[in-house]
């Protein structure tokens, strides 16, 4: 995408998705064919290990014949079980080579999220690691693949590249579940038009992704979407070295010394990611663009990422069900502290009343059917899907307002607490909260109570050594935000409650706080 104004690129924008489309062929095969060379994956293990793109077909291609070879055809699920990795890449590539339909699967799930995972879509073949075999074993109508081990065994090297299936947009091409926030996960069905559908807002959130010398990486796990269709997918497909790096757990440490050594140039950091940075006082020099999404950062966390990474973070919104559809771009546009960005181009997203109309005043962040990184359904639950809409809006469940052309994010619509007649955001309150030096990380909640409906409360991680107390909390908020939005309790935890993609899990800590309130 070159950047121009961002009016011009809205009124120019034209997804031009052709009648046949393969994921296989943006992401792999395409490259592979002009430049089979170019570094498509960079691995940061004890070393760097480049992997071109020919590299990688001949990864996808490899697996795409084992996978054939067990019956795995068109609109079969294949899940893909391993960290980040060429070979993890590979397994998504061979799935849309097949016409298959790949099921990305966390390496820290434990049994009851693969079950649940795996019966859901019927998965029945999973492309894993040695430590995922043994995981897997769990579940006996399973195959396992280890790529490496089939590797050891076969004299592939000269078998002609393999086919690719001729597919349309609209068929099914990857099964991503959502990370539970909300309820029970659902898996929502994407067709071969969402890579596309993801790229403007990847380019918009990296001030124009595929400058000479970029270089991608996130800490966020290649089986959420975030890390799946926000980094890897759009980096091979823009020709832009992903680099891959198996973490155990994110420490500030790692992350600098991975984008030195990587060359990273382009970053997205998960909000959690960033906190930690923060909390340790972390630079990374060379960066060209950070991006980052999943919960508002604030004007603190902003202003801290100037001064530390040498760039506007860029905060992008979307949801597993239709991603990348908001981003701020801070190399065209300012974007009002608070706010969340503008709609991505190609993407039509507004505040909606109930009704459907648009609305000046608080309500439902909708975008309009026909974004092409919109599912095509939940799978096999047409009932949840047909709720997801109303009318031609795919409704997000989340609270916003429109502040000229940009969006900003109020809430869950569950989240939001209603006290003495006023509606409140909570992350206005914990960004509040985020800028008392003492504060690691915060968690804010309506609880309970007869006379109010509900009060504020706030569940608060203190930095190591800190000290402060509830007074002092409740002083701090109440000298920046509004009298009636302090939190009227303050209780002090040793860890918040955290999906795998580091949001915080509001619903465990407000049945936390209905918990506290005698029956």
């Amino acid at each position: 995408m070159e950047l121009k104004p961002y009016d011009r690129l809205r009124a120019e924008f034209d997804w031009a998705i052709p009648d046949r489309i393969n994921m296989a062929v943006q992401a792999c095969d395409a490259w592979a064919e002009a430049e089979p060379d170019r570094t498509a994956i960079i691995e940061a293990g004890d070393k760097l290990t480049l992997v071109g793109y020919g590299q990688l077909r001949f990864m996808a291609d490899f697996l795409a014949r084992f996978l054939r070879l067990r019956g795995v055809g068109r609109g079969d699920r294949i899940g893909v079980l391993r960290s980040q990795g060429a070979w993890c890449a590979a397994a998504n590539i061979a799935a849309w080579k097949l016409g298959a339909i790949s099921v990305p699967l966390f390496k820290l799930f434990q049994h009851d999220a693969l079950a649940s995972r795996l019966g859901d879509s019927g998965t029945r073949v999973v492309v894993t690691d040695a430590d995922g075999r043994e995981t897997l074993t769990a579940f006996p109508d399973v195959v396992p693949l280890v790529p490496e081990d089939l590797l050891a065994v076969s004299q592939g090297e000269d078998e002609p590249a393999f086919p690719t299936a001729e597919t349309g947009p609209e068929d099914p091409a990857v099964l991503i579940y959502t990370s539970g926030t909300t309820g029970k996960p659902k898996g929502a069905l994407h067709g071969h038009r969402v890579l596309t559908g993801h790229l403007p807002g990847v380019e918009l959130s990296h001030d124009g992704l595929g400058a000479p010398g970029d270089v991608i990486w996130t800490p966020a796990d290649w089986a959420w979407i975030g890390g799946l269709f926000d980094v890897l997918m759009p980096g091979l497909a823009l020709g832009v070295p992903v680099v891959a790096a198996r973490l155990a757990k994110f420490t500030p440490g790692d992350a600098v010394r991975i984008c030195r050594e990587a060359g990273v140039r382009n970053a997205f950091f998960p909000p959690t990611a960033l906190r930690l940075l923060k909390a340790a006082d972390a630079a990374i020099p060379g960066l060209r663009s950070v991006a980052s999404g999943g919960e508002p950062l604030g004007a603190e966390m902003l202003d801290w990422g100037r001064r530390a990474l040498g760039v506007t973070i860029n905060e992008f919104y979307g949801q597993t069900e239709c991603n990348m559809i908001v981003s701020a771009c801070g190399a065209i546009f300012d974007t009002p502290p608070g706010a969340i960005g503008r709609p991505v181009p190609g993407h039509e997203v507004e505040v909606i009343d109930e009704t459907g109309a648009a609305t000046g005043a608080e309500g439902e962040i909708a975008v309009r059917r026909g974004s092409a990184s919109m599912m095509l359904c939940y799978w096999q639950n047409p009932g949840a899907t047909a709720e997801k809409y109303r009318g031609d809006w795919m409704l997000t469940g989340d609270r916003g307002l429109r502040e000229g052309e940009a969006i900003r994010f109020v809430g869950r619509e569950d989240d939001v607490i209603t006290s003495a007649g006023y509606r409140i955001g909570p992350g206005e309150i914990e960004d509040c909260l985020l800028t008392h030096p003492a504060v690691a990380t915060a968690g804010v909640v309506g609880k309970p109570d007869p006379v109010r409906t509900e009060i504020v409360k706030a569940y608060v991680v203190l930095k190591p050594g800190a000290t402060a107390t509830p007074e002092d909390l409740q002083a701090h908020v109440k000298s920046r935000l509004a009298g009636y939005s302090y939190p009227r309790e303050v209780a002090f935890v040793d860890a918040l409650p955290m999906t795998v993609t580091g949001k915080v899990i509001r619903k465990e800590l407000k049945a936390r706080a209905a918990a506290e309130v005698p029956a």
